[in-house]
């Protein structure tokens, strides 16, 4: 572990916590808004808009202190590219959501459910982990379970795009469905990068 002379201001790990948390709320949401018939999808997506509206503000409010502070925790670079890579969990999470209730789809292939429950593990660990960067210790099982889950988001991706495309689907169907199944891919995706931000850190400061 490096030895700092000057005093650290630990409110950043705060601000990282508290990033983490909403995407925790957005997976919830994400698996209410799979269950949810037609107007309650509506009302989840708007609560789903206003929980990344609230990510967002986390995002901006930490990347404020690191543009204002002397002194960070670790490299400013480090610490621009975790806050960001936090936000396109969200923003990915999100997306699905809102294209599930825009193109009006109706039941769901269940491998979409499966995506989701690996998101919400996914967020589940990611908002675990964020304490611990604190003290740098007891993370790497953190990164481990994240890079098995996002193999298994893969194989799960790869599944219901061959049933999409082996199916009696017509096209406009496959492609709504596809975009939807992208985003929950792209968001398995950024929680590896997380945690690939995370591994990195760790390593420098160790």
């Amino acid at each position: 572990m490096r030895f700092r002379l000057t005093p650290q201001d630990t409110s950043f790990y705060d601000m990282f916590a508290s990033s983490a948390s909403h995407l925790v709320t957005g997976s919830a949401l994400l698996t209410e808004l799979l269950g949810a018939d037609g107007p309650g999808r509506e009302e989840l997506a708007a609560r789903m808009r206003d929980a990344e509206h609230a990510a967002d503000e986390s995002t901006h409010e930490l990347l404020r202190k690191v543009n204002s502070s002397f002194v960070t925790p670790f490299d400013r670079e480090d610490i621009y590219l975790l806050a960001s890579n936090l936000d396109d969990c969200m923003d990915t999470m999100e997306a699905a959501a809102d294209l599930i209730v825009l193109y009006q789809l109706g039941s769901l292939p269940t491998g979409v459910s499966s995506q989701v429950e690996v998101l919400v593990r996914m967020s589940e660990l990611t908002a675990d982990a964020m304490p611990r960067l604190r003290s740098m210790r007891d993370l790497a099982e953190y990164w481990i379970e994240i890079n098995r889950l996002e193999n298994q988001a893969d194989q799960v991706y790869r599944r219901l795009l061959a049933e999409l495309f082996n199916g009696d689907l017509k096209a406009t169907a496959i492609m709504k469905l596809k975009e939807v199944i992208d985003e929950l891919e792209a968001a398995a995706d950024a929680f590896e990068k997380v945690a690939h931000t995370v591994e990195g850190i760790a390593v420098k400061e160790s």
